[in-house]
């Protein structure tokens, strides 16, 4: 599932990989899936843009955060002092059942009724 990227070592997975897998795992239309997978990126990013957290059990937590404006300098003109505005910028936390899955700790799920 997981494609080299050309421009470096790391291994990464896309929306396509997702789709074909899904697909195939399913049994559904992978136009259909390719849908229901863009359709659910677009709630998640309209959520954000309206400043809302993201929450997925036990996958993680997408949320909006302002990073304070600051002071910097041009690397190409070390005297030079720059103001690097106020922004908004999201940030993602994984949950418990990600971390351990990604640490290779074992974790028991607790049981959703």
């Amino acid at each position: 599932m997981q494609t080299e990227d050309s421009s470096s070592s790391q291994k990464r997975t896309t929306k396509r990989d997702l789709v074909m897998r899904i697909a195939e795992e399913t049994g559904l239309i992978q136009q259909d899936v390719h849908e229901v997978i863009q359709k659910t990126l677009d709630y998640i990013t309209e959520s954000l843009a309206r400043g809302e957290n993201v929450e997925f059990r036990n996958f993680g937590v997408f949320e909006v955060t302002e990073r304070k404006s600051r002071i910097g300098r041009n690397p190409n003109k070390p005297d030079q002092v720059v103001t690097i505005p106020t922004r908004k910028v999201v940030k993602f936390k994984p949950g418990k059942v990600m971390k351990h899955q990604v640490t290779g700790d074992i974790v028991s799920l607790p049981v959703e009724k």
